[in-house]
């Protein structure tokens, strides 16, 4: 009996990642359409490195390569921009900055000016609402 309680909860846990995977590649369709439309230029999406992880978009915004880290959640756009905050601790923004670097090295981008912004996105029912912070270490 303990067995076949063991397997429904793995095949539990395999659904709710499937879901979260699903609801974060959809958080990161609609920030990247969004973006598009408010004038940035999407260069690449998931970039990864084989040591740091991944960055979630990266974009040219005016003068600016901009690192886009998308935090997608149920619930209200409060819920989830209080999420993406509370998220992004000390060693996910280092993380953060590590890649951010060496995505400019690896593409000979040293010089250019950029930022990075979490861009928080809120998602009740249908209805997607998003929440950009630039962030300024």
């Amino acid at each position: 009996m303990t067995g076949l309680h063991d397997e429904a909860r793995q095949k539990k846990d395999t659904l709710l990642t499937r879901s979260r995977l699903s609801l974060g590649k959809r958080g990161e369709d609609w920030v990247a359409a969004q973006l598009e439309q408010s004038g940035y230029t999407i260069i690449t999406r998931n970039w990864r490195h084989p040591e740091l992880g991944e960055l979630d978009i990266v974009a040219r915004h005016a003068e600016d390569i901009v690192f886009v880290e998308v935090r997608t959640r149920r619930g209200s756009l409060d819920t989830a921009a209080e999420y993406a905050l509370e998220s992004v601790n000390e060693r996910k923004r280092a993380r953060l900055l590590l890649l951010a670097e060496a995505y400019l090295i690896d593409h000979d981008l040293e010089q250019e000016s950029w930022h990075i912004e979490i861009a928080a996105v809120g998602c009740e029912g249908n209805t997607l609402s998003m929440k950009v912070i630039e962030y300024d270490w």
